[in-house]
């Protein structure tokens, strides 16, 4: 199951010396919805090897704020040092995401 990110365990998350990837969503965002149920079978099939969270932009501001998050849902991907590398915006097929965590790896 995804992480619930948050401005508070954001840091423990990103530098857990794990790449870690964070989806910026909504409640009443469409796309979102389209892209949980892809995000929560990644962070089942990479539990242990990526960190896997969901930001939601309406009670964290502030992290959406941190990282530019204009439109979502916003993908970002950090490494393992808890950078980030890549991000993706918009609604994109499990094959894309994957791509880009194995290029994590």
């Amino acid at each position: 199951m995804a992480q619930h990110i948050t401005s508070e365990n954001f840091k423990e998350f990103a530098q857990s010396g794990k790449p870690s990837v964070l989806d910026f969503w909504a409640t009443w965002c469409g796309p979102c919805k389209r892209v949980a149920p892809i995000i929560e079978e990644l962070a089942t099939e990479y539990e242990g090897r990526v960190n896997i969270g969901k930001c939601d932009v309406e009670e964290d501001e502030d992290l959406a704020m941190q990282f530019r998050v204009s439109s979502i849902p916003t993908i970002v991907f950090f490494n393992a040092q808890g950078e980030p590398v890549d991000r993706i915006v918009g609604a994109l097929p499990k094959s894309a995401l994957v791509q880009k965590i194995e290029a994590l790896l």
